[in-house]
This record gives C-alpha cells, structure tokens and sequence, in this order.
C-alpha cells in the first residue's frame, strides 16, 4: 500500500478532518494537505498530496466541504421553486443551470418554448458563458503572478453583471429559466446595452492576449504543464474547454443543438496539446465565438411570447387578477401547491461554461420533483487532476487547478 493510499484508508476511518499529513524518512516522501482553505484550490477543495521534494507522486481530491444538498433541496420544493435551487450550483453559470433543469421537466410535460423564450435563453447562456470565463482569466492569472489579468478579467465582468441586474433584477442565482420560458421578457433599452458589451469584448480580448498569450513567464508556466491526452479526456469524461483542448472535438451546442443553436453559425474552437497553454487557448477563442452568437441572437430576435402561456403553468397575468377571482384563486394555487407534471424521467443537458451539464429528474406525478440528479461537469472534471499533476511540480499543481477552471457549488451540491 502507498503512502497516498494508507492516507485516504485514514480518512476514510477517521474522518476526513483527520490529521494526516506526514514524512517516510526512507523513501524521503511527504504527505500534505493542500486545502480546503488554500486560495489556489479555487473554492473549499481539498488535496492529499504525495511528494518527493517539490514533484508531485500522487494527488488525491477530496471533496464535500462545501456541500449544500442543493439536489435534496429540490424535492422539498415544487416543479417551478425548484429553479431558485438548481441556479445555486455552479454560482459562475447560473443561467445553465436553470436552463438544464428546465429543459428536462418540458420534456416531461411535452412543454414548446416560444422561438422568443428559446432565443433569449440562448442570449443569456452565451453571455453567461463570456462572464464565466472572465472569472476564469483573472483567477488563473493571479494564480500565476499575472495581477493585471485578475484586474481586466473582473473589470469586464461588471459590465454582464450589470446587464444581468437589469434583466433579471440580480446581478446572481437569476431564477430566470423557468420551465416554459423565462420569467420576464427583455427589458426596453436591451439592445443597446447588449450591443455596447458586445462591441467593447473584442478589443478587450485582444487586450488580453497581448498580455499573457506570448508572455515568456506565461508560456513557462503553462506550455507542456498538465498534459490529458484525448484517450484521457474521453476515459475521464472530461467535457468543456478542457476535453476540447485535448482534441476532443465535441460540444453539445453543435452536437446535439437544443434551443437555437441549430439555427446560428459557430466554430468550436480545438487543440491538440492537452496542456494548461491549449486550454487558455480554447477558452480565448470561445469567448470570440460567443460573442459572434450574441450578435446573431440579437438580429434574430423574434417577437412574441417569451414564455409557453398554458394556464396548466404559468399564473395569470396581474391585469386580469386585478379583475377576476377566478384567476387570483389560480395565481394562489400555482404559487403554494404548484402544477403536477406526469410521472417519469428525464434527461436534458447543455453546454456550460465548463462541460456538459445535466439534469436527470424523475416524477411521480406530483407537484414536486421525486429525484433530481445533475450530471456537473466541474465535478466530472475533477477525476482528471490526479493524472495531469502526476510527475509535475507543486507550483504546476496550482497552474492546473486553474485550467480545470472548478466550482465546489457544482462539485458539493
């Protein structure tokens, strides 16, 4: 047995608060805690560490310090209050949370979205995206002495924020997907904002890459760190930028198109390396790609519904239950019982920030959901960190961490 695997054996008796680090004087090997409290973990992971000297021989996450019981939480509400759970997940991608929820419980309830529903969710998922991966480039730069990036990064991030705030009245855990539709349509003044953002990324991103992507302390530390091979990332099931990068051309939006990604030109963005340096690449590039899509979400914009109207779900408009008891005796039902949705399962998923994200949900015919299970891609994505930090050196421990790009909402939920 290990060292590496008499200290999981360990925790596993004793906890996982358990004191464990120690030295083998013979083989000249330690094991260390790194985590749950260190910065560079990007949220409260834990790492048990096996090393000689600096180089890593082993490293073993362990997970749920932050858990939440998010999934548990979800069968406590109804079909509709469920959102205000599921959105809390990967707090970076709020909107592809309730977007997979959602999705999966019209499935059950054979439920059409209007083209207007479909196409302002799809407007809120890419600039989700660009927002995440802006928390992405400044947290990876501080982690490698790259300040400025963390400045730029957050900087820009205000801006989606913002606009957030303003269509949704929360800058985060929007509650905005709702089976149906979205809760509220665009308000007047969204194009401008929207276009104004659109209109300044571009620049930024080349902004961005002039500081890191020839930057010869960036290329040191990133350049041929943490390489995943694509038979790797396919046996990991890494998804995301990360699996992209290790040349494993899939992404769900292109793949098995759901909204109206099947209506929009986009590339996805490849590489081959499989390193920290092709992930910021993926990342960089998708970015400009999300852009274009805002762009041709904003020209498409249909007219219409925003939301699905059966009275089955969605409560009456405030207009008529100013005038009808009828419909305020149907606002209070919807609000306290909520709706019933057939009994079954099913499976819907979409392509985060971060990989595949899904939602598998089952019914019994209630008002609530009887199980909801959700397929986080930070958590998949995680198996794969043993494999890149093997043979490597602690500080490109931390390098690697970063291009995961984790969220411990998603892992512990």
């Amino acid at each position: 047995m290990s060292i590496a695997e008499s200290v999981i054996r360990t925790i596993e008796d004793k906890g996982a608060g358990a004191f464990v680090e120690s030295y083998d004087p013979a083989e000249q090997n330690m094991i260390i805690n790194m985590g749950p409290v260190h910065p560079s973990t990007h949220g409260v992971l834990r790492l048990v560490l096996e090393l000689s000297g600096e180089t890593v021989l082993d490293c073993r996450p362990v997970i749920g310090y932050l858990h939440t019981g998010i999934e548990k939480e979800c069968e406590d509400q109804t079909w509709r209050g469920a959102v205000t759970a599921v959105t809390r997940m990967d707090y970076l991608a709020p909107f592809h949370n309730e977007q997979a929820y959602s999705l999966a419980v019209e499935k059950l309830l054979g439920l059409e979205v209007p083209p207007r529903g479909k196409y302002i969710r799809t407007l809120m998922s890419e600039l989700g995206r660009l927002s995440s991966h802006l928390v992405w480039f400044g947290t990876s730069g501080l982690d490698m002495g790259a300040m400025s990036a963390m400045f730029y990064g957050f900087r820009e991030r205000e801006l989606f924020l913002d606009f957030y705030e303003m269509v949704t009245g929360l800058r985060m855990n929007h509650g905005f997907n709702i089976p149906g539709g979205v809760w509220q349509d665009l308000p007047e003044g969204w194009e401008e904002v929207c276009d104004s953002i659109v209109s300044i990324m571009p620049g930024r991103i080349d902004d961005y890459e002039s500081l890191l992507t020839e930057n010869p302390i960036w290329l040191e530390r990133t350049k041929g760190v943490g390489i995943m091979s694509t038979e790797d990332a396919v046996r990991f099931g890494a998804t995301g930028p990360i699996g992209r990068a290790a040349g494993l051309d899939w992404d769900l939006r292109r793949d098995m198109p759901y909204e109206v990604y099947g209506e929009l030109s986009f590339d996805v963005p490849v590489a081959s390396e499989g390193d920290v340096y092709a992930r910021y690449q993926v990342r960089m590039a998708e970015m400009r790609e999300s852009v274009k899509l805002v762009r041709q979400v904003m020209e498409k914009m249909p007219e219409g519904d925003y939301k699905n109207m059966d009275p089955k779900i969605m409560p009456p408009p405030r207009s008529e239950m100013n005038r009808s008891m009828e419909a305020v005796i149907h606002h209070f039902k919807l609000v306290t019982q909520g709706y019933t949705v057939p009994a079954g399962d099913a499976y819907a998923a979409v392509e985060s920030p971060r990989g595949e994200l899904g939602a598998y949900i089952v019914s019994d015919g209630g008002t609530a959901p009887y199980r909801c299970h959700v397929r986080d891609p930070s958590f998949i994505n995680l198996q794969s960190l043993a494999s890149m930090a093997k043979g490597g050196l602690v500080a490109d421990l931390i390098a690697v961490i970063a291009s995961v790009d984790p969220v411990m909402g998603g892992v512990d939920r």
